[in-house]
């Protein structure tokens, strides 16, 4: 290794000292990343030059506005529904059920990717339609894990209606399936947007932790059943958690 790929290499060890800490002073840097003290010197100052890193008035070093700026330009970069349809199509070949994800567009959520190419008999969901925040699997997988303030804002902004014969338009009984999709991790839904349709779904978490999307398994109430519950279950919420360590979530 020559020496200018050394000292890349060297460097990136100090950036990657600051994954595990905040903040650190020019001697905690050459205790923890063992390099000599004239070494860490020179690419302290290269770090600082290029914004790599900030020296603060304290004498402690900290990242610098540059990954900030590339932070932005990573996320604004990152296209979910390209990150998820590989799992769909994944899923969607397992179970041959309808694959839905969504997205939340103010107080309703929006089909903006949905796979359905083996399912035999196709669902009322289609790319682009909307459908209230309560009401459906999916629709309430992001409700469910929106903080409690905003909760407890939409559900007294709305006057739920039904759309189907097992529309749940009780606003107590709304919250109750949210309290169990806490505990569960996934939300279900019976006729609730479609007569005689089930869909079981969980949320999709972004980086900060934050509920972005919805993903859905969905069909025929008749085999959203018994055994069959626990198993789409299963299934979909590792699908969502997969999407979700893509999009930087870590529990």
């Amino acid at each position: 290794m020559n020496n200018k790929n050394k000292t890349v290499v060297r460097s990136m060890d100090v950036l990657n000292l600051f994954i595990e800490h905040t903040e650190l002073s020019f001697q905690e840097i050459i205790n923890l990343s063992g390099i000599p003290k004239t070494s860490v010197y020179r690419m302290l100052r290269s770090l600082e030059e290029m914004e790599f890193l900030e020296k603060g008035s304290d004498s402690k070093y900290r990242l610098g506005l540059l990954f900030l700026k590339f932070g932005h330009l990573v996320l604004g970069r990152i296209d979910l529904r390209k990150i998820a349809f590989p799992f769909m199509n994944e899923l969607h070949n397992d179970v041959k059920e309808a694959i839905n994800l969504i997205v939340r567009d103010g107080n309703e959520a929006i089909y903006i990717e949905k796979i359905d190419t083996k399912q035999k008999v196709r669902l009322y969901t289609a790319i682009g339609r909307k459908s209230p925040l309560y009401a459906g699997a999916c629709p309430r997988a992001i409700l469910s894990f929106l903080p409690d303030s905003e909760v407890e804002t939409y559900l007294e902004s709305i006057e739920p209606k039904s759309f189907a014969i097992g529309t749940i338009t009780d606003k107590d009984k709304i919250y109750e399936t949210i309290k169990q999709a806490r505990i569960d991790g996934f939300t279900i839904s019976h006729s609730e947007l479609e007569n005689h349709t089930s869909a079981i779904a969980a949320p999709i978490f972004n980086h900060k932790g934050e509920v972005v999307a919805g993903i859905s398994i969905a069909g025929i109430e008749a085999n959203y059943q018994d055994e069959n519950i626990e198993i789409y279950a299963k299934k979909v919420k590792n699908v969502a958690k997969e999407i979700s360590m893509r999009l930087g979530f870590t529990e």
